[in-house]
């Protein structure tokens, strides 16, 4: 028997580790997330790290999450009726935002299995239907109309591969829209910044209470 917790599992962990909380910028929507109260990260790290757990990213409302879901739910054209790729999911917060937006379907992809059942959570509590995947999709193309990324520029190797395969789906017609609030390894050029946010954060997450978060479009090379 695998030492890893099951999907059970993973589901008992989020409902008594979280609580429900709107988002400062999407308040439309309800999330099972950490708070002050519930210290879900040093939780993770310590008590179960023995089974190789990653860091819970999907239990915060990062700011490029919060901007992308707030510009698509104030312009449902960009996915009304359309296919959608939201990538590097965590909570599911952006594919929650298509899907109220009326996007046709929406995969919510992280390899992360805690944040597939918090996608999952967080679907249910929202009264919308997600898809969801665990599988490294990096490089695939299922075809989707729109591709979602909400602040996945942190890492220098991971963001030049993403930004590689994103490219190639802009290159067949794909819309791609990435929230990002100055993370270090946002692509430089290629990019039509669309909208700004002031998103209220926490000093736990940033170094700031304020993150100034844009929403840009990539474009064709």
């Amino acid at each position: 028997m695998s030492d890893l917790l099951v999907p059970a599992d993973h589901r008992r962990f989020i409902l008594d580790n979280t609580l429900l909380h709107e988002p400062p910028l999407v308040p439309e929507m309800c999330l099972h997330l950490a708070s002050e109260i519930v210290p879900i990260w040093q939780m993770t790290e310590e008590e179960l790290a023995e089974n190789g757990l990653p860091p819970p990213f999907w239990a915060f409302a990062w700011a490029g999450g919060q901007a992308l879901s707030r510009y698509i739910l104030d312009h449902d054209s960009f996915v009304s009726g359309k296919h959608v790729l939201d990538f590097g999911a965590g909570s599911g917060m952006v594919g929650i935002a298509a899907m109220k937006a009326n996007a046709a379907s929406v995969l919510s992809a992280d390899i992360d299995t805690f944040a597939v059942t918090a996608c999952r959570l967080n679907a249910e509590v929202n009264a919308v239907s997600l898809d969801v995947t665990s599988e490294d999709i990096i490089g695939q193309d299922r075809g989707w109309d729109v591709i979602l990324v909400g602040d996945m520029c942190y890492e220098g190797p991971l963001s030049k591969r993403i930004e590689i395969w994103l490219r190639s789906l802009v290159a067949r017609g794909a819309l791609v829209l990435i929230g990002d609030p100055g993370r270090t390894y946002l692509p430089r050029s290629g990019m039509e910044k669309l909208v700004s946010y002031a998103v209220m954060t926490t000093r736990e997450l940033e170094d700031t209470d304020v993150r100034n978060t844009s929403v840009w479009r990539l474009l064709a090379e």
